[in-house]
């Protein structure tokens, strides 16, 4: 069984008299270990998959399977505790707390789940260790350039081991330099055997995943596994994790 499984998914929204059909009939398998770009122009249901996909949305009609759990039917309280445990978020906008430390920002999915202040530190710390930032633990996000408080972000979406992590135009934010060491850094995670699902609008991103998905018009246009067409990812790991 796929890692998350999507079958005739629908998400329709009603503004004034028009019905709108973000999504319409999309089927996707996600399996363990997999490094995918959703990829499709502004209004093309991208970000309406990445929502669903991160239970931060339900769909209209459809089935959705993460992890052995049937999600059509989870309460919201069920969906709040899956992305507590399953789930890691990176977004656009780092959305770091300025009066916090690093460390404490990594920390704050553990605070939600209870853990004590002791296994917080060490699993915070281990998380900044994967993205080369423990030095810069007791610093404040101001203190960090772009491309270190998106690693911070990165760490924090780590810390709770989830078994999928989604990001939303990580390097948006970011100018093409620092881009490029953030999605070094996803392609470690990935060697590392982390499940990783990116949605961008840069074709030259997409490329850069072992597979793409396209979504035109709320419909997969095309899943390429870059593996079975014989294209094997153009991205090198060649370059310290500086910025």
């Amino acid at each position: 069984m796929a890692l998350v499984e999507l079958r005739e998914i629908r998400k329709t929204y009603h503004l004034g008299g028009e019905v709108i059909h973000a999504l319409d009939g999309v089927d996707l398998d996600v399996d363990q270990g997999d490094f995918t770009s959703i990829i499709g122009p502004s209004g093309s249901g991208k970000s309406t998959l990445m929502h669903i996909l991160g239970c931060l949305d339900t769909p209209s009609s459809g089935s959705m399977n993460l992890d052995g759990m049937d999600i059509h039917d989870a309460t919201p309280r069920q969906l709040a505790k899956v992305r507590g445990e399953k789930i890691g978020f990176v977004f656009q906008f780092f959305n770091l707390l300025p009066k916090l430390s690093v460390a404490q920002n990594v920390e704050l999915p553990l605070i939600y789940k209870g853990a004590s202040s002791r296994k917080r530190r060490e699993r915070a710390m281990q998380a900044l260790d994967l993205v080369n930032l423990e030095d810069r633990a007791k610093h404040r996000p101001s203190q960090l350039s772009g491309g270190q408080q998106q690693r911070v972000a990165i760490a924090r979406a780590l810390v709770n081991d989830p078994r999928i992590i989604f990001a939303d135009e990580p390097t948006g934010n970011l100018d093409s330099h620092t881009g490029e060491m953030i999605l070094e850094t996803f392609c470690k995670l990935h060697e590392e055997g982390r499940t990783i699902m990116l949605v961008t609008h840069d074709p030259e991103i997409a490329a850069l995943t072992p597979k793409k998905i396209e979504i035109r018009d709320g419909k997969i246009a095309s899943d390429v596994d870059a593996k079975l067409s014989g294209q094997e990812s153009r991205f090198k790991l060649n370059r310290p994790a500086d910025a």
